[in-house]
């Protein structure tokens, strides 16, 4: 039986989250990262490794995709799967922080 993965079920990690923002707009994997890093005013940064295996595996599972180009960059971009996939987890994180407040309050 074959196992499939989390993000076979499009439940995405918290750097794939990140990584698809910012692919809301076609980037580049080292503008990917700087976009990232100036949006979050420095509290998220994400290496060169964790970046690339993220990439890899979002396009695998066809939640982004690499764009045709001359350049020697590698262009990424959402796909209209990955921008449901995106809104989807962004709702249920909400849910969450929602149910996480109000068991603060109750403390």
């Amino acid at each position: 039986m074959a196992r499939h993965s989390a993000l076979d079920q499009g439940e995405l990690t918290d750097t794939a989250l990140h990584v698809m923002l910012a692919l809301t707009q076609p980037r580049h994997g080292y503008a990917v990262m700087q976009f990232l890093a100036e949006r979050s005013r420095g509290l998220l940064a994400i290496g060169p490794a964790s970046l690339y295996t993220t990439l890899g595996k979002l396009t695998s599972v066809g939640f982004i995709q690499e764009l045709d180009g001359d350049d020697s960059r590698r262009v990424y971009r959402l796909t209209a799967q990955g921008h449901d996939v995106l809104i989807s987890n962004i709702e249920r994180r909400r849910r969450l922080l929602e149910m996480a407040d109000q068991i603060m309050e109750e403390v």
